[in-house]
């Protein structure tokens, strides 16, 4: 197999990449480097863990299709072949031979479900599909989308939101200036919602509003941006984790707490976890 990866600038180079957490881009380039000749890694989740990213980082890669899953457990970098380009005595083909069938490559040299682009030729379902493809029939986007718009409320609620902020953090920002109401707009098409705004707010709020030199960054562009945003709302999330199993102490201990108790378990060999 060969040692040496390259990427696509056009790729890492798009908005729709860089919009990502940073935590997902260094996780994507780290599957990457690990996948075999054909774009395949059979320990994403591993990697993932022993990087130090979150669940949450390997699930936005598949949601965003940067990556491709299978029932297996395995997954394959969609567009690998954009990236990669092997000499044949070099080239050492995938053993995964039964999710590469189910596969098809598209002009751009990117992989997809080959299902999807008969779908996509045909105009029309196809009938014969894999028991390792993850499928979306019509029915299921429908609902999909009717969720969505159930979940988007008719007004953005830029008001409800930067009242919160100036209330937890005493300031006057105001919630018609445009710039503000572009990057939670930014955040409500991503299907963030209300309270995922409020809750990164509180932990932020909690870390930060004692501190002179943090303190500065409670502000609509540096808690709502792009790539920040999902990773603080994980810290928020945690800490409702910590704060439910130490009930009785401050949001700060029962972070304090879980992050020791995390260190002294983290001891175990990943290979049987």
């Amino acid at each position: 197999m060969a040692e040496k990866r390259m990427f696509a600038k056009r790729i890492i180079d798009s908005d729709a990449f860089l919009d990502m957490p940073l935590s997902t881009q260094a996780l994507y380039f780290h599957l990457s480097m690990r996948a075999d000749d054909d774009g395949f890694v059979d320990n994403p989740k591993k990697i993932q863990r022993v990087i130090g990213a979150s669940a949450d980082d390997l699930k936005l890669l598949m949601a965003k299709r940067y990556i491709l899953a299978f029932e297996s457990g395995v997954i394959v970098i969609k567009h690998w072949r954009m990236h990669n380009t092997l000499r044949m005595d070099r080239y050492k083909p995938t053993v995964y031979q039964e999710e590469m069938s189910t596969l098809a490559i598209k002009k751009n040299m990117s992989y997809t479900e080959a299902e999807r682009l008969a779908e996509i030729d045909s105009g029309k379902p196809c009938g014969n599909q894999s028991a390792t493809q993850i499928r979306l029939d019509k029915n299921s986007i429908d609902k999909d989308n009717k969720d969505i718009a159930e979940k988007t409320p008719s007004v953005p609620p830029y008001q409800e939101i930067i009242d919160y902020l100036n209330e937890k953090t005493n300031s006057h920002y105001r919630h018609t200036t445009k710039a503000t109401q572009r990057i939670i707009n930014g955040r409500l098409s991503e299907n963030f919602t209300v309270e995922d705004f409020k809750r990164v707010i509180d932990v932020k709020t909690d870390q930060w509003l004692n501190d002179k030199k943090m303190s500065a960054y409670l502000r609509p562009e540096t808690l709502f941006a792009a790539s920040h945003f999902e990773s603080y709302l994980n810290e928020a999330m945690q800490t409702v984790k910590s704060e439910t199993k130490y009930p009785g102490i401050s949001a700060k201990l029962a972070r304090e707490t879980e992050s020791k108790i995390g260190e002294a378990g983290s001891c175990g060999d990943e290979e049987f976890e």
